[in-house]
C-alpha cells in the first residue's frame, strides 16, 4: 500500500465509527463564552481609549507648561563684569 492509501484507509476507518455525542448545552456554552469574550474585548478597548486620552491630556499639559516649540534663550554671550 502506498502512503496515500494508508491515510485514506485511516480516514475511512475513522468515519465508519459511530460519531461522538455532542453535549446538549454546547450551543449555550459557546454563546456564553462568545458573549464573555466580546465583553472582555469591549472592556480592553475602553481601557486603551481611556489610557490614550490620559496620555494626550498629559502631553497637552506638559507642552503648555514647558513650551517645547520655543527656542531657548542663547547663553553664549559672556557676562559683563566690571562696568
Amino acid at each position: 500500500m502506498s502512503r496515500y492509501e494508508d491515510k485514506e484507509a485511516a480516514v475511512r476507518r475513522l468515519l465508519d465509527t459511530p460519531h461522538p455525542t455532542v453535549p446538549r448545552d454546547l450551543a449555550l456554552r459557546a454563546a456564553e463564552r462568545g458573549a464573555r469574550l466580546r465583553r472582555h474585548a469591549r472592556r480592553v478597548r475602553r481601557v486603551l481609549w481611556a489610557l490614550g486620552a490620559v496620555a494626550a491630556l498629559a502631553f497637552v499639559v506638559w507642552a503648555s507648561i514647558t513650551h517645547p516649540w520655543e527656542v531657548p534663550p542663547a547663553e553664549t554671550t559672556p557676562p559683563l563684569d566690571g562696568l
